[in-house]
Protein backbone atom coordinates (compact mmCIF):
# COMPACT_ATOMS: atom_id res chain seq x y z
CA UNK A 1 0.00 0.00 0.00
CA UNK A 2 1.26 3.46 -1.27
CA UNK A 3 1.04 7.05 0.62
CA UNK A 4 -1.18 7.63 -2.71
CA UNK A 5 -4.17 5.12 -1.47
CA UNK A 6 -7.19 6.04 -1.88
CA UNK A 7 -10.19 4.72 0.63
CA UNK A 8 -12.51 3.68 -2.71
CA UNK A 9 -15.33 2.02 -2.32
CA UNK A 10 -15.28 -0.35 -4.36
CA UNK A 11 -13.37 -3.73 -4.69
CA UNK A 12 -10.15 -3.21 -7.06
CA UNK A 13 -10.45 -6.31 -9.84
CA UNK A 14 -7.15 -6.22 -12.35
CA UNK A 15 -7.64 -7.92 -15.82
CA UNK A 16 -6.36 -11.21 -16.42
CA UNK A 17 -2.71 -11.29 -16.13
CA UNK A 18 0.37 -14.04 -17.55
CA UNK A 19 2.19 -13.44 -14.40
CA UNK A 20 1.49 -16.51 -12.40
CA UNK A 21 1.90 -18.99 -15.48
CA UNK A 22 4.89 -17.26 -16.49
CA UNK A 23 6.60 -17.64 -13.07
CA UNK A 24 5.24 -21.07 -12.69
CA UNK A 25 7.25 -21.78 -15.74
CA UNK A 26 10.57 -20.21 -14.70
CA UNK A 27 10.49 -21.85 -11.21
CA UNK A 28 9.16 -25.38 -13.19
CA UNK A 29 12.64 -24.72 -15.31
CA UNK A 30 14.67 -24.09 -12.33
CA UNK A 31 14.02 -27.31 -9.99
CA UNK A 32 13.94 -29.30 -13.57
CA UNK A 33 17.84 -27.76 -13.58
CA UNK A 34 18.61 -28.40 -10.16
CA UNK A 35 17.54 -31.47 -10.44
CA UNK A 36 19.56 -32.10 -13.41
CA UNK A 37 22.13 -30.84 -11.97
CA UNK A 38 22.09 -32.93 -8.58
CA UNK A 39 22.17 -36.17 -11.31
CA UNK A 40 25.67 -34.61 -13.26
CA UNK A 41 23.45 -33.55 -16.35
CA UNK A 42 25.78 -31.56 -18.35
CA UNK A 43 22.70 -29.08 -19.62
CA UNK A 44 21.31 -28.91 -16.34
CA UNK A 45 23.19 -25.80 -14.48
CA UNK A 46 22.18 -23.65 -17.56
CA UNK A 47 18.67 -24.37 -17.51
CA UNK A 48 18.67 -23.99 -13.78
CA UNK A 49 19.80 -20.42 -14.55
CA UNK A 50 18.02 -19.72 -17.46
CA UNK A 51 15.03 -20.26 -15.45
CA UNK A 52 15.75 -18.36 -12.47
CA UNK A 53 16.28 -15.38 -14.12
CA UNK A 54 13.53 -16.11 -15.99
CA UNK A 55 11.41 -16.43 -12.49
CA UNK A 56 13.29 -12.97 -11.30
CA UNK A 57 12.69 -10.82 -14.90
CA UNK A 58 8.28 -12.06 -14.15
CA UNK A 59 8.82 -10.82 -10.18
CA UNK A 60 10.41 -7.20 -11.71
CA UNK A 61 7.22 -7.28 -13.81
CA UNK A 62 4.71 -8.38 -11.82
CA UNK A 63 5.68 -6.02 -8.95
CA UNK A 64 5.77 -3.35 -11.57
CA UNK A 65 2.18 -3.61 -11.96
CA UNK A 66 1.42 -4.19 -8.60
CA UNK A 67 3.19 -0.87 -7.10
CA UNK A 68 1.52 1.19 -10.30
CA UNK A 69 -2.01 -0.03 -9.19
CA UNK A 70 -0.83 0.68 -5.56
CA UNK A 71 0.51 4.13 -6.67
CA UNK A 72 -2.37 4.57 -8.76
CA UNK A 73 -5.05 4.90 -5.83
CA UNK A 74 -6.86 1.44 -7.00
CA UNK A 75 -6.46 -0.31 -3.82
CA UNK A 76 -8.92 0.67 -0.85
CA UNK A 77 -9.66 -1.15 2.62
CA UNK A 78 -11.11 -4.13 1.18
CA UNK A 79 -7.94 -4.90 -1.34
CA UNK A 80 -6.09 -4.03 1.96
CA UNK A 81 -7.94 -6.38 3.83
CA UNK A 82 -7.63 -9.07 1.08
CA UNK A 83 -3.93 -8.76 0.91
CA UNK A 84 -3.55 -9.26 4.34
CA UNK A 85 -5.65 -12.84 4.72
CA UNK A 86 -3.54 -13.41 1.59
CA UNK A 87 -0.13 -12.96 2.92
CA UNK A 88 -1.35 -14.89 6.04
CA UNK A 89 -2.62 -18.01 4.34
CA UNK A 90 0.90 -17.98 1.87
CA UNK A 91 3.14 -18.09 5.16
CA UNK A 92 1.10 -20.42 6.46
CA UNK A 93 1.21 -22.56 3.09
CA UNK A 94 4.98 -22.65 4.17
CA UNK A 95 4.77 -23.39 7.59
CA UNK A 96 3.04 -26.40 6.11
CA UNK A 97 6.20 -26.49 4.00
CA UNK A 98 9.14 -26.85 6.36
CA UNK A 99 6.96 -29.06 8.43
CA UNK A 100 6.99 -31.67 6.06
CA UNK A 101 10.81 -31.67 6.02
CA UNK A 102 10.82 -31.05 9.95
CA UNK A 103 8.57 -34.17 9.73
CA UNK A 104 10.70 -36.20 6.89
CA UNK A 105 13.49 -35.70 9.93
CA UNK A 106 11.82 -36.53 12.70
CA UNK A 107 10.04 -39.71 11.18
CA UNK A 108 13.90 -41.25 10.42
CA UNK A 109 15.05 -40.21 13.61
CA UNK A 110 12.32 -41.25 16.08
CA UNK A 111 10.65 -43.99 13.79
CA UNK A 112 12.33 -45.55 11.21
CA UNK A 113 15.75 -45.50 12.96
CA UNK A 114 14.96 -47.47 16.36
CA UNK A 115 12.63 -49.70 14.06
CA UNK A 116 15.29 -51.00 11.75
CA UNK A 117 17.83 -51.29 14.56
CA UNK A 118 15.72 -53.33 16.88
CA UNK A 119 16.25 -57.48 17.25
CA UNK A 120 13.61 -58.45 14.63
CA UNK A 121 15.55 -56.63 11.62
CA UNK A 122 18.83 -57.82 12.59
CA UNK A 123 18.59 -61.21 10.48
CA UNK A 124 17.79 -58.81 7.34
CA UNK A 125 20.41 -56.09 8.50
CA UNK A 126 22.91 -57.55 10.82
CA UNK A 127 25.77 -54.41 10.45
CA UNK A 128 22.94 -51.63 10.89
CA UNK A 129 23.62 -49.42 13.82
CA UNK A 130 20.57 -47.33 14.96
CA UNK A 131 22.45 -44.25 15.64
CA UNK A 132 22.52 -40.46 14.29
CA UNK A 133 23.77 -39.60 11.83
CA UNK A 134 23.48 -42.32 10.60
CA UNK A 135 25.97 -43.57 7.26
CA UNK A 136 24.24 -46.43 5.87
CA UNK A 137 23.63 -47.97 3.55
CA UNK A 138 27.14 -49.69 3.83
CA UNK A 139 28.88 -49.54 0.73
CA UNK A 140 26.52 -47.21 -0.77
CA UNK A 141 27.24 -43.48 1.09
CA UNK A 142 30.48 -42.64 2.12
CA UNK A 143 32.05 -41.66 5.08
CA UNK A 144 31.22 -38.24 6.31
CA UNK A 145 31.56 -35.74 9.30
CA UNK A 146 28.41 -33.81 10.57
CA UNK A 147 28.20 -30.29 10.89
CA UNK A 148 28.36 -28.92 14.31
CA UNK A 149 26.61 -25.55 15.32
CA UNK A 150 30.31 -23.41 15.75
CA UNK A 151 30.85 -21.28 14.43
CA UNK A 152 29.16 -20.63 11.22
CA UNK A 153 25.60 -21.51 12.35
CA UNK A 154 25.80 -19.69 15.97
CA UNK A 155 27.14 -17.04 13.69
CA UNK A 156 24.49 -16.81 11.18
CA UNK A 157 21.71 -17.15 14.15
CA UNK A 158 23.12 -14.13 15.14
CA UNK A 159 23.29 -12.03 12.29
CA UNK A 160 19.20 -13.48 11.50
CA UNK A 161 18.46 -12.04 14.84
CA UNK A 162 19.76 -8.79 14.61
CA UNK A 163 18.29 -8.55 11.24
CA UNK A 164 14.76 -8.97 12.96
CA UNK A 165 15.73 -6.46 15.63
CA UNK A 166 16.74 -3.95 12.81
CA UNK A 167 13.69 -4.74 10.33
CA UNK A 168 11.26 -3.53 13.25
CA UNK A 169 13.64 -0.54 14.02
CA UNK A 170 12.65 0.42 10.37
CA UNK A 171 8.78 -0.35 11.17
CA UNK A 172 8.67 1.73 13.89
CA UNK A 173 10.51 4.73 12.05
CA UNK A 174 7.95 4.28 9.62
CA UNK A 175 5.12 4.26 12.00
CA UNK A 176 6.97 7.36 13.48
CA UNK A 177 7.22 9.14 10.20
CA UNK A 178 11.40 8.94 10.76
CA UNK A 179 12.44 8.12 6.84
CA UNK A 180 16.44 8.51 7.54
CA UNK A 181 16.11 6.05 10.28
CA UNK A 182 13.55 3.29 7.92
CA UNK A 183 16.15 3.53 5.37
CA UNK A 184 18.86 2.94 7.57
CA UNK A 185 17.08 -0.80 9.16
CA UNK A 186 15.84 -1.14 5.94
CA UNK A 187 19.59 -1.31 4.95
CA UNK A 188 21.07 -2.60 7.64
CA UNK A 189 18.65 -5.44 7.22
CA UNK A 190 19.50 -6.50 3.31
CA UNK A 191 22.65 -6.57 4.47
CA UNK A 192 22.66 -8.58 7.14
CA UNK A 193 20.80 -11.07 5.10
CA UNK A 194 23.27 -11.22 2.35
CA UNK A 195 26.20 -11.53 4.85
CA UNK A 196 24.05 -14.35 6.32
CA UNK A 197 23.87 -16.09 2.39
CA UNK A 198 27.64 -15.42 2.28
CA UNK A 199 28.22 -17.52 5.01
CA UNK A 200 25.76 -19.87 4.22
CA UNK A 201 27.28 -20.34 0.90
CA UNK A 202 30.90 -20.67 2.78
CA UNK A 203 29.06 -23.65 4.98
CA UNK A 204 28.40 -25.49 1.76
CA UNK A 205 31.51 -25.04 0.65
CA UNK A 206 33.41 -26.62 4.12
CA UNK A 207 30.74 -29.20 3.75
CA UNK A 208 31.43 -30.67 0.36
CA UNK A 209 35.66 -30.58 0.67
CA UNK A 210 36.35 -30.80 4.07
CA UNK A 211 33.50 -32.92 5.54
CA UNK A 212 32.66 -34.84 2.21
CA UNK A 213 28.94 -34.11 3.39
CA UNK A 214 26.72 -33.69 0.04
CA UNK A 215 23.31 -34.31 -0.93
CA UNK A 216 24.27 -37.97 -1.20
CA UNK A 217 25.13 -38.66 2.16
CA UNK A 218 22.65 -40.43 3.28
CA UNK A 219 19.38 -39.61 5.20
CA UNK A 220 21.56 -36.63 6.74
CA UNK A 221 22.58 -35.37 3.80
CA UNK A 222 19.46 -35.04 2.58
CA UNK A 223 17.82 -33.41 4.97
CA UNK A 224 20.48 -31.41 6.01
CA UNK A 225 21.17 -29.90 2.57
CA UNK A 226 17.13 -29.53 1.80
CA UNK A 227 16.22 -27.74 5.11
CA UNK A 228 19.08 -25.14 4.95
CA UNK A 229 19.09 -24.98 1.24
CA UNK A 230 15.43 -24.15 0.96
CA UNK A 231 15.43 -22.12 4.18
CA UNK A 232 18.50 -19.96 2.33
CA UNK A 233 15.82 -19.77 -0.72
CA UNK A 234 13.49 -18.00 1.31
CA UNK A 235 16.11 -15.98 2.88
CA UNK A 236 17.33 -14.81 -1.15
CA UNK A 237 13.46 -14.33 -1.58
CA UNK A 238 12.95 -12.15 1.61
CA UNK A 239 15.56 -9.78 0.74
CA UNK A 240 14.57 -9.40 -2.67
CA UNK A 241 11.39 -8.57 -1.23
CA UNK A 242 12.68 -5.75 1.33
CA UNK A 243 15.20 -4.36 -1.55
CA UNK A 244 12.01 -3.54 -3.43
CA UNK A 245 10.56 -2.07 -0.20
CA UNK A 246 13.51 -0.39 -0.04
CA UNK A 247 13.66 1.17 -2.92
CA UNK A 248 9.98 2.52 -3.51
CA UNK A 249 10.89 4.23 0.58
CA UNK A 250 13.89 5.92 -1.18
CA UNK A 251 10.98 6.94 -3.97
CA UNK A 252 8.88 8.33 -1.32
CA UNK A 253 5.98 5.16 -0.94
CA UNK A 254 4.73 4.60 2.39
CA UNK A 255 2.98 6.20 4.85
CA UNK A 256 2.20 5.59 8.29
CA UNK A 257 -1.32 4.55 7.58
CA UNK A 258 -0.71 3.03 4.70
CA UNK A 259 2.35 0.54 4.09
CA UNK A 260 1.24 -2.81 3.71
CA UNK A 261 4.30 -3.52 1.38
CA UNK A 262 6.43 -3.23 3.73
CA UNK A 263 4.40 -5.30 6.41
CA UNK A 264 3.67 -7.93 4.54
CA UNK A 265 7.60 -8.31 3.84
CA UNK A 266 8.38 -7.92 7.27
CA UNK A 267 5.79 -11.13 8.57
CA UNK A 268 7.81 -12.85 5.73
CA UNK A 269 11.49 -12.18 6.95
CA UNK A 270 10.24 -13.02 10.74
CA UNK A 271 9.12 -15.98 9.40
CA UNK A 272 12.16 -17.05 8.07
CA UNK A 273 13.84 -16.27 11.20
CA UNK A 274 11.63 -18.06 13.40
CA UNK A 275 12.21 -21.48 10.62
CA UNK A 276 15.62 -20.72 11.43
CA UNK A 277 15.88 -20.90 14.89
CA UNK A 278 13.78 -24.07 14.96
CA UNK A 279 16.61 -25.16 12.09
CA UNK A 280 20.01 -24.54 14.05
CA UNK A 281 18.25 -26.64 16.78
CA UNK A 282 16.81 -29.59 15.70
CA UNK A 283 19.62 -29.64 12.34
CA UNK A 284 22.64 -28.64 14.06
CA UNK A 285 22.52 -29.31 17.80
CA UNK A 286 20.21 -32.14 18.21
Amino acid sequence: MSANRANAPYYFVPGPSRHPITASFGLLMTGAGAAGWVNGQPWAPYLCGFGLLWFLFVLKSWFGDAISESEGGMYGKNIDLSFRWSMGWFIFSEVMFFAAFFGALFYARAIAMPWLGDLNNKILWPDFAAVWPNTGPAGVVENFQTMGPWPIPTINTALLLMSGVTLTWAHHALLAGKRSQLIQGLSLTILLGAIFMGFQVYEYMHAYSDLNLKLSSGIYGSTFFLLTGFHGFHVTMGAIMLAVVLIRVLKGHFTPEHHFAFEGAAWYWHFVDVVWLFLYIVVYWL
